[in-house]
């Protein structure tokens, strides 16, 4: 006797695909930079992932730019409170610490903050935790207010430069920073002879000492430099 052939299931025999949100959309983002990198965070991913179409994705996520500004703001969750021990300074350079740890994890996402604008709960979390340590520390208003957005660039630029720096990924950044040092440390003294001066300067010191260095650097610039236009807008 020959079989039946199995009749297709019905649509309402299947379980029914959990909604869609923004949460969700957000979630399997940083759960796909997790595993392959922000490159592969796109629209057409995330809709493959999520079994929907790119044009679904669309009604909560307006484009890849925002997609990825959402992704930092929610791994911004990450950084934390400023420390409860510590001397105002000691404090803020700590949380600007955790801000760029969690950029070096993620080198993709690390250049990509550069030019992102994350509007979220964590990132306004960060301002907030920054502006208080500010005031703390007896910092003019309209200086701490432009003072944070200094501070958070220096520190997003910092971790852009080091990010994955050593791996093979990276090789090729490498290979760059080598190509620098090389031509520092062999600068003419006839034509540039501060280089050839300072070379062993210009280069030294770790990424941690640098960044230690440069904050306390901005923090002394934003106590005693006004704006020149600090009005709101």
């Amino acid at each position: 006797m020959t079989a039946r052939p199995t009749p297709p299931r019905s649509r309402r025999e299947r379980p029914a695909k959990p909604a869609l949100t923004r949460e969700s959309i957000v979630a399997t983002a940083v759960a796909v930079l997790r595993a392959e990198g922000l490159e592969k965070v796109t629209m057409r991913r995330l809709a493959q992932e999520l079994d929907t179409g790119p044009a679904s994705l669309y009604v909560y996520v307006r484009n890849t730019a925002e997609l990825h500004a959402a992704v930092l703001d929610e791994l911004l969750g990450t950084v934390g409170p400023a420390p409860a021990d510590g001397d105002w300074r000691d404090r803020l350079e700590r949380v600007l610490g955790a801000y760029t740890a969690m950029l070096m994890e993620h080198p993709s996402l690390a250049r990509s903050a550069l030019t992102a604008r994350p509007s979220g709960p964590h990132y306004l979390n960060l301002i907030e935790t920054l502006l208080a340590l500010l005031d703390e520390g007896g910092v003019p208003p309209a200086q701490a207010a432009w003072g944070v957005d200094l501070l958070l660039l220096f520190a997003t630029a910092t971790a852009a430069e080091h990010a994955g720096r050593g791996s093979s990924a990276d090789r090729a950044r490498q290979e760059e920073w080598d190509a620098l040092a090389h031509a520092v440390h062999n600068a003419s003294e006839r034509t540039h002879p501060h280089i050839a001066a300072l070379a062993g300067v210009l280069l030294s010191g770790t990424p941690s000492s640098r960044r230690s260095w440069g904050v306390r650097t901005l923090l002394n610039g934003i106590e005693r430099t006004a704006p020149s236009d600090p009005t709101p807008s």
